[in-house]
């Protein structure tokens, strides 16, 4: 088996497997996707799924608490959207939303209040700039073309049979999943020990990318996250060579 196929399958049996994971969307009969109205001019806006919704409230939560008491445990939270295919994880969208903001010490807005925070929602929220949002201004009628993001039309075509319409209908079921990222969590490369969560996103997307390249939307990131990865693996094996070298000595 391919060694990297190995590796991501051992990463996502050991935080996501199929039990783990939720639908992304509210959806009905033959995978038809609900709609809602949202904002002051009442626009049509793809509706998540409760469950998912459940799904980030719960893991932000450990992120705010942490935050709150000054424990200093979580990083921030990864998560993935994807599809099962041939008993396979397959993932189309790999992110993460760290703790902080812009400004170090500052709780990031997009996930402060998260229960009622559905506009920016850990990135999933319904304003504009944001993964529904922007989504829904390219599969929902109504939007104004401004709104419609090359890199969401994409999503579109890849997610749904047509579109714009009232009755988006998924090509499949896509999933979602979503983890509170701890520091000294060990990555999709074990042997490193402790990943931190900007090298974790950087290292799935990298070995995602090699593996699911017709799949993976997460394509403006990919060049670049190919080669940052080298570069952190790189500074995680001076790190241990230099323990190692001090441990010697």
């Amino acid at each position: 088996m391919n060694e990297k196929l190995i590796l991501w399958n051992n990463f996502c049996e050991k935080y996501i497997n199929f039990n783990v994971g939720v639908p992304l969307f509210s959806t009905r009969d033959d995978r038809i996707v609900d709609i809602k109205q949202y904002g002051k001019n009442n626009r049509l806006i793809l509706r998540r799924s409760e469950e998912m919704e459940n799904f980030i409230i719960n893991e932000v939560t450990h992120v705010l608490e942490d935050y709150k008491n000054k424990n200093d445990v979580y990083e921030g939270l990864i998560y993935m959207m994807y599809k099962i295919k041939n008993n396979l994880i397959v993932p189309l969208y790999i992110g993460k939303s760290e703790k902080y903001g812009k400004n170090d010490n500052n709780l990031s807005r997009n996930i402060s209040n998260i229960k009622s925070n559905k506009y920016f929602f850990c990135r999933w929220g319904d304003n504009y700039a944001y993964h529904i949002g922007d989504l829904s201004a390219v599969v929902c009628p109504g939007h104004p073309k401004e709104k419609m993001n090359r890199k969401y039309q994409i999503w579109a075509s890849r997610l749904f049979e047509n579109y714009p319409t009232t009755e988006p209908k998924l090509k499949e079921d896509i999933y979602f999943w979503i983890s509170a990222w701890q520091k000294g969590n060990t990555g999709i490369f074990t042997e490193f020990g402790g990943t931190p969560l900007t090298a974790l996103e950087y290292q799935l997307i990298s070995v995602a990318a090699n593996l699911f390249p017709e799949e993976l939307l997460n394509q403006e990131g990919v060049n670049r996250g190919q080669k940052v990865i080298w570069i952190l693996l790189l500074d995680i094996y001076s790190k241990i060579l230099l323990e190692n070298l001090h441990n010697i000595g």
